[in-house]
């Protein structure tokens, strides 16, 4: 599932890095549960709340349905 995780966050880092953010990939639990570090821009952002759950999520468990939550480290 690691490598779904990555090819989807492929597809997301352009549009954090149009900002000067990015995310990385910590790690991906046997129970779906992903760890991600928004780093850059958007490791202080007041907004990455927002980026995390409403659109990083979001794109994650449309492109791994076997994910059940991202969290932020």
């Amino acid at each position: 599932m690691r490598e779904k995780v990555e090819k989807a966050l492929e597809k997301i880092r352009p549009m954090l890095a149009a900002d000067g953010g990015n995310v990385e990939l910590v790690d991906v639990s046997s129970d779906g549960v992903v760890k991600l570090k928004l780093t850059g821009a958007c490791g202080c952002c007041p907004m990455s709340s927002m980026t995390l759950k409403m659109g990083i999520e979001r794109i994650l468990k449309k492109e791994v349905p076997e994910i059940k939550s991202v969290e932020a480290i």
